[in-house]
């Protein structure tokens, strides 16, 4: 097993202004990944279709957010990371407005496809440029503290699904995404002005070749190191398993107890709730669990919740089960991602895209698995399914920790 690279992080200052402005754009990102889970039962009804077909934006979201992964991650090491997010930022409002004006199933669908395929840069290549100018030492905490945004971002979008659907149609739910990319483009083209780390390289030069194909051939030579293929293929099940059953859970809740998108809002945001407990306790809790730890007990939670979800006879014990699944999935997905940004600390970038691309893949293909099972015989065989796979992603995990490369390990527990 090679070891990695020295890390290259070399300021000890948490440039915490950027990281307020840079959280805005995955805030951004982030709602547009989770708002489709409550307005699905809305879309398939406007429609006139099933769940299962409409997950069909979903799928097409997250296939997209997957694809391009590839090709941003070499590209930020070379363009610098900041400023292809500002980019692909603004680009993700244009494509959210083409949401909320589609006339079709079809037209939602390819819209969807186009807002993942460039939204996908923002919250990869803000976690590689963190790993860029944070010590490795310090990586986790930070991590976990900058991703309260991204969790913010999903609860937004949670709430804005229910509620703002509820009241005014879906449509008006990819307008105000809209309005959020653009506003957090504009402030990072303000930062990029102002804050030299903002411009950081660290790959070739912006002259160097750039296509897709250099880019892919860059990251399947990654997949040469055995320790990244472990966190790849970890990734990758968590992705499918856990995304592949979450993504239906909105639908189950009003259906199975009858009440209306705004209360399966509000209900879902219990996810974000449970990601927000753990971005407040993740020092006490990396001091206690150590990063094994994080990975057995948030698989273990992640399998309780489900069986939760799938047995829960009444509203508040399945909202209760969402917010397990919220503290579990951040305390196994946080441990999983300080890893993806140390693996490859040569070419981050890259690296961390892969590890995107893993986990949007994962998600698609479990999204695409579960809807014909959802539309036949219902949520229980995908939910069964999640809570079983799930524990043993955390307790193999755990496992390869104890041989993971000196320089990724933050503890022996």
């Amino acid at each position: 097993m090679s070891a990695p690279s020295p890390d290259t992080s070399t300021p000890h200052k948490t440039p915490t202004l950027s990281l307020a402005i840079l959280a805005t754009a995955t805030f951004s990102s982030s709602a547009s990944v989770r708002v489709s889970d409550p307005l699905l039962p809305q879309v398939a009804a406007s429609f006139g279709t099933s769940a299962g077909a409409a997950s069909a934006i979903i799928t097409a979201f997250t296939l997209a957010y997957g694809l391009m992964q590839i090709f941003y991650g070499g590209a930020g090491d070379r363009l610098g990371k900041i400023r292809l997010i500002a980019v692909t930022t603004l680009l993700a409002a244009v494509g959210s407005l083409a949401c909320a004006l589609a006339p079709s199933l079809p037209a939602l669908t390819a819209a969807r496809f186009m807002t993942g395929s460039v939204s996908c840069a923002i919250i990869p290549l803000a976690f590689a440029w963190i790993g860029d100018v944070i010590p490795y030492t310090r990586r986790q905490t930070v991590l976990a503290r900058f991703i309260s945004g991204a969790t913010m971002g999903m609860i937004f979008g949670q709430v804005a699904g229910g509620v703002l659907g509820d009241a005014l149609g879906w449509r008006w739910v990819f307008g105000v995404l809209s309005g959020t990319y653009l506003v957090a483009g504009l402030a990072l083209l303000l930062r990029l002005r102002v804050d030299p780390l903002t411009r950081l390289r660290t790959g070739a030069p912006a002259s160097a070749a750039t296509g897709p194909l250099t880019a892919w051939r860059q990251t399947f030579g990654l997949l040469l190191d055995p320790w990244v293929r472990v966190i790849l293929t970890a990734v990758a099940a968590e992705g499918f398993l856990f995304f592949g059953a979450f993504a239906y859970v909105g639908n189950e809740l009003r259906h199975r107890f009858g009440i209306d998108y705004t209360v399966v809002g509000l209900a879902m945001t219990a996810y974000g709730g449970g990601g927000l407990i753990f971005s407040a306790t993740v020092t006490r809790l990396v001091m206690l669990l150590g990063e094994r730890g994080l990975a057995r007990i948030g698989g273990s939670l992640l399998g309780a919740s489900f069986v939760g979800l799938t047995l829960a006879p009444v509203l508040w014990t399945a909202v209760i089960a969402i917010g397990v699944c919220g503290l579990g999935f951040f305390m196994l997905h946080n441990t999983l991602q300080t890893h993806g940004t140390q693996m490859v600390p040569h070419a981050r970038g890259a690296g961390v895209a892969a590890f995107a691309t893993a986990l949007f893949f994962g998600q698609s293909l479990g999204v695409g698995i579960a809807a014909p099972v959802i539309d036949r015989v219902g949520v229980a065989p995908v939910f069964l399914t999640a809570a079983a796979g799930l524990p043993l992603v955390g307790l193999m995990l755990a496992a390869r920790l104890r041989r993971a490369p000196q320089g990724s390990r933050l503890s022996p527990r």
